[in-house]
């Protein structure tokens, strides 16, 4: 059975919250998702998130990468040959790894809807619930204990708390979010790589020293700047976890000869889809490295991906797959659900993605 044809979907919805990093102000999800059909007229479907500040990818960069490069190089080959297709997709082109994580996600959805079986059956593992974090988008710290109490009252007992603009009132922010919700809740931090080196390891000494219970740290300084956070996770107790400086393997392999982190979070958006996720994971835990997989700001399609790659493979920390509770809406049909504080994965073939709603997304820069 050979793939018939690839398509793509341009979609955007809006945030029941406005998601604020030391990067970013988003309102909306922007993101492109890739509809691989084969013969028989089945469907699997990826996503390639829009994230200028982070992957440098857009919808229109991605949806040429896939109409153009990547799409060629899989239509008219046999769907059932997932190694070979996915190998293809990675050598087609250089860089554009969401392009090609939208692509490797929709060949092993269809592989798993050929097999009458959920995706993370195929991926080996069995259980449908999966327990993320969520994040506390970067405010002052009356906003953030307030918010932290609310998502306290929906069920979530891991908050990400989002740092980095103001390292002068950060270590402020902290404990206004410990004192909101007591010593029964994780909290961690993600700089966005916002605080110097230095800032960083007088922030992070400062909640040592007040007692405040942070569970880890992610990416407290510039993505390049891998000498500085070695020189940081060689000065704090706290955990450091590796986000924006590990896209692919080399980069994983860089930070560990340096001893730069303690953990990484892997993102099928920067690595470039399942499998090479999968190498990430295997290479961390050999090294002895914790792990956590992430998600942008996507939609069901690319967070019931990143979910069900955890529900098979686990990690040593709840990850961060909180990006499509933050939809006001789903433009999406079917896939994975919230409950409290965890994701629902479906139990049907593949994603269980029914179909999408099409939405032109307005481009800018």
């Amino acid at each position: 059975m050979t793939i018939a044809a690839v398509r793509t979907h341009r979609l955007s919805a809006p945030l029941h919250t406005p998601f604020v990093t030391a990067l970013r102000r988003a309102t909306t999800v922007d993101t492109l998702v890739v509809e691989v059909i084969d013969d028989d007229g089945r469907s699997g479907f990826g996503e390639a998130p829009q994230v200028w500040q982070v992957t440098g990818a857009s919808v229109t960069g991605a949806e040429a990468c896939v109409r153009d490069v990547l799409g060629p190089a899989v239509v008219g080959r046999d769907a059932d040959d997932l190694v070979a297709r996915c190998a293809q997709v990675q050598a087609a082109a250089a860089g554009n790894e969401s392009a090609k994580a939208a692509l490797d996600v929709a060949l092993h959805d269809l592989a798993a809807r050929r097999l009458g079986v959920p995706l993370v059956r195929l991926l080996g593992g069995t259980a449908l619930r999966v327990p993320t974090d969520v994040t506390l988008a970067a405010g002052d710290a009356v906003e953030l204990a307030a918010a932290a109490r609310q998502r306290r009252a929906e069920g979530f007992d891991v908050l990400k708390l989002k740092v980095g603009t103001d390292a002068a009132s950060d270590l402020d922010r902290v404990r206004a979010v410990r004192a909101a919700v007591g010593p029964g809740v994780r909290v961690r931090l993600d700089a966005n790589q916002g605080w110097t080196p230095r800032e960083a390891v007088r922030v992070i000494r400062g909640i040592e020293d007040a007692g405040l219970d942070v569970e880890l740290v992610e990416q407290p300084v510039p993505r390049w700047d891998l000498d500085g956070l070695a020189w940081v996770s060689d000065r704090v107790t706290v955990p450091i976890l590796a986000d924006e400086s590990v896209f692919g393997v080399r980069d994983l392999v860089e930070v560990i000869r340096r001893r730069a982190a303690d953990m990484v979070n892997v993102k099928l958006a920067k690595c470039g889809g399942l499998h090479p996720a999968r190498t990430l994971l295997d290479l961390a835990r050999a090294h002895g490295m914790g792990t956590v997989v992430g998600s942008m700001m996507e939609s069901a399609v690319g967070v019931g991906a990143a979910a069900s790659l955890v529900a098979a493979y686990r990690t040593s920390a709840v990850s961060d797959l909180d990006a499509a509770w933050w939809l006001a809406w789903s433009p999406v049909r079917g896939g994975i659900r919230y409950d409290g504080a965890s994701v629902v994965l479906p139990d049907a073939p593949g994603l269980g993605i029914s179909s999408v709603t099409e939405v032109k997304v307005q481009q800018h820069g």
